[in-house]
């Protein structure tokens, strides 16, 4: 007598892994749209252009404008194993530098940076004041 497994899926462990995915997604993007929203409020604040914020690698160049980092430093996101280091220093050195551009604490910067989405809004929707760069 031979013993046979099925290790297939079933039609229910489908469904299931569907509708989470699925879930998965829809608060991924109910996050991406905050985060938009956010970033939209920071950039009138500072001056620039809202609409920016939808373009996804223009509002790195807005926002990097924004805080006083070069945006010629965006190129070492295409260097293959720098681009792991640089995105590690530059997203700290950014988030940093946007608490100290709208007067905000050393605090507010590791909430920008642990917690970006709910510290942008914050700070997009908040009574801070952008400060020009020096």
């Amino acid at each position: 007598m031979t013993d046979t497994y099925n290790y297939g899926i079933s039609n229910a462990d489908a469904s299931i892994f569907g509708a989470a995915m699925l879930g998965y997604l829809v608060v991924l993007l109910v996050i991406y749209i905050l985060v938009v929203i956010a970033m939209w409020k920071v950039f009138t604040k500072a001056g620039k252009p809202g609409w920016s914020s939808l373009i996804p690698v223009y509002n790195m160049v807005v926002m990097y404008q924004i805080v006083g980092l070069n945006p010629w430093l965006l190129l070492l996101y295409l260097i293959p194993i720098v681009n792991w280091i640089a995105i590690f220093v530059l997203s700290i050195m950014q988030n940093v530098k946007l608490a100290k551009v709208f007067g905000k604490s050393t605090g507010f910067a590791i909430g920008l940076i642990f917690l970006n989405p709910i510290f942008l809004l914050i700070l997009g929707f908040g009574d801070a004041k952008y400060v020009a760069c020096e």
